[in-house]
């Protein structure tokens, strides 16, 4: 029995995939809506101006501008539930078009591992901050984008993409798109997502077997693994699988201890 194709996503994977950019840089693509037609976003992606490189640091020590002014008002509400459904239905558009270049060039694997690097430098609250005030004008933004670019070696097309949503200010979905171009990477490429939890971090070899078990229960032709640690899991571990997360295997001591209690 060979082992499924198994990807670890702690903190980040390292994938490698041959680059094939010419057809994208001038290549213009649809974000397709769920919304009505009429409300269908057309971007092209622009060919990328040279970038700059005065990373001093490099990613992680992402360096902003030192900003004085303050922001005027409350920031953009989403107007509730409402409000945020519409906001993953376009960040669903977002991801779903930028997988689809990625898939047309051969770069998907790329791709996807470059949008987990994005969303771990978004997940910076000062970084975040930064992007989505309203104060700040765009090309100091694009200017900070062309340092992510530059320090992480973001393909052109990942980094017309950041910029689009510079322009078009939607740059507050990236965290959003980030999680929905998971979900579409995981369906183009028959891919299972597995979150194991446990107490110390697991060797390749545990992993590898608790990959093979999912792939047996799901029938899913590759397995991705994401570690979680937690302490109050006290020993054992956890795998969370399924859509959204919806299966759970327990095989932590903290519910056999809970399972006693109730006994």
């Amino acid at each position: 029995n060979k082992f499924p194709k198994l990807t670890f996503l702690s903190p980040l994977p390292s994938r490698h995939s041959p680059v094939t950019m010419a057809a994208l840089q001038q290549t213009p693509i649809t974000f397709q809506s769920r919304c009505p037609p009429s409300r269908q976003i057309n971007a092209k992606f622009q060919s990328q101006k040279p970038l700059k490189n005065s990373f001093s640091g490099g990613f992680p020590s992402l360096k902003l501008p030192k900003l004085t002014v303050k922001f005027a008002g409350k920031s953009r509400s989403r107007g509730g539930a409402a409000g945020a459904r519409m906001a993953d239905t376009a960040a669903g558009s977002y991801a779903t078009a930028l997988a689809d270049v990625a898939k047309a060039n051969g770069t998907l694997e790329t791709t996807s591992a470059e949008v987990e690097k994005v969303d771990k430098i978004f997940s910076d609250p000062q970084v975040y901050k930064f992007f989505t005030n309203p104060t700040i004008g765009v090309e100091k933004k694009r200017e900070v984008i062309d340092e992510i670019v530059s320090s992480s070696s973001l393909q052109p097309h990942t980094a017309n993409f950041l910029n689009i949503l510079i322009d078009s200010k939607r740059i507050e979905l990236i965290k959003d798109i980030a999680k929905e171009f998971e979900v579409v990477y995981n369906k183009l490429t028959d891919t299972e997502l597995a979150i194991v939890t446990s107490v110390v971090k697991l060797d390749s070899q545990h992993l590898a077997q608790i990959a093979k078990g999912v792939q047996r229960l799901t029938g899913a032709k590759n397995v991705r693994i994401k570690t979680v640690l937690e302490p109050s899991l006290v020993a054992g571990f956890t795998i969370r699988y399924g859509n959204s997360g919806s299966k759970l295997i327990d095989m932590s001591v903290k519910k056999q201890l809970e399972e006693i209690a109730l006994g």
